[in-house]
């Protein structure tokens, strides 16, 4: 089928500038809902999570709808913050942290508070996609391997970026260009092995 118009189920702006900039290179037109659905995120997985806002957002719109879930996994931590990144400030796993500029600051703040003194820092950025196509559709996923630093760097990108040190870099995700995130963010692997599927190739990154 021919697919050139997609719908972006999301309500984060940050996060759907990047995922229109990656789109619109490979000549997709992309739509950007014209309010915001309110959606239970209640999946115990990320491809879960994307597959249930793919879904309310297409059932609403009606057109071809892709959907992102992704957080940063913390191999010292067992996991977390996991599908609970967005809104690991508020979760009882390490104590909850108090929001006192925004949501993203909370986040960080916590996740160092229980870094402190710890030697492995391993961890990983995950992304899965799902785009519904209604009653069918396409799912897709990327991942970013690197440390996690002692403190924030970097303003540029959002969430976790400032402290997220990709895998043979000298610079935190919050230091990259955006061409430069793209090429080997987690979402950038997603969306460019979305594309490969799309098209019926089985090349995955």
């Amino acid at each position: 089928m021919e697919l050139r118009r997609i719908l972006l189920a999301t309500s984060n702006p940050k996060k759907a500038e990047e995922m229109k900039r990656l789109l619109e290179s490979y000549s997709f037109q992309v739509e950007i809902p014209k309010e915001e659905i309110e959606v239970q995120e209640g999946g115990s997985s990320f491809l879960e999570n994307a597959f249930i806002k793919a879904q309310a957002y297409y059932e609403k719109y009606r057109m071809p709808t892709l959907a992102d879930d992704s957080g940063l996994v913390v191999y010292a931590l067992g996991g977390y913050p996991g599908v609970f990144s967005s809104r690991f400030y508020e979760h009882e796993y390490g104590g909850k942290e108090e929001v006192k500029t925004s949501k993203d600051e909370a986040n960080i703040r916590k996740l160092l508070r229980l870094m402190e003194g710890v030697k492995d820092r391993r961890a990983k950025f995950v992304a899965f996609l799902v785009l519904s196509l209604g009653d069918a559709g396409y799912w897709s996923m990327g991942e970013c391997e690197g440390i996690i630093l002692e403190e924030p760097k970097g303003s540029e990108g959002f969430g976790y970026d400032p402290i997220f040190q990709p895998e043979g870099m000298q610079k935190s995700m919050a230091q990259l260009k955006p061409e430069e995130k793209d090429a080997i963010s987690h979402r950038g692997k997603a969306i460019r092995n979305l594309v490969k599927i799309i098209a019926g190739g089985r090349g995955y990154e």
